[in-house]
């Protein structure tokens, strides 16, 4: 490989990683909600741990630390179809940028 080529490839690459960082942060973004006055983040710990009280109010930490009681079975099924709805799309993304490399 001559050296224009190499250049190329290297920016390439440096392009690719820092488009995954943007999409990454753009969903971790948007896994962030507000529900009964508290700021939540769907995750996988917490579904699973929402999981184990069904039909129970808990009181649960949010985003910012602060107490929030909540309705367990609630709180999940938004947790569940939040996660799988920006998971779903951050997929669909990085398969577009896996083809722009």
């Amino acid at each position: 490989m001559d050296t224009d080529e190499l250049i190329k490839h290297s920016r390439a690459r440096f392009d690719h990683a820092a488009a995954r960082r943007v999409i990454k942060e753009k969903y971790q973004a948007k896994l962030l909600f507000a529900h009964c006055g508290g700021m939540f983040r769907a995750c996988p710990e917490t579904i699973t741990f929402l999981s184990l009280y069904p039909a129970e109010e808990i009181v649960i930490l949010d985003e910012y630390e602060t107490p929030v009681k909540v309705k367990a079975d609630v709180l999940c099924e938004i947790m569940k179809t939040r996660w799988q709805e920006q998971m779903n799309a951050w997929l669909v993304e990085h398969e577009q940028t896996k083809q722009n490399r």
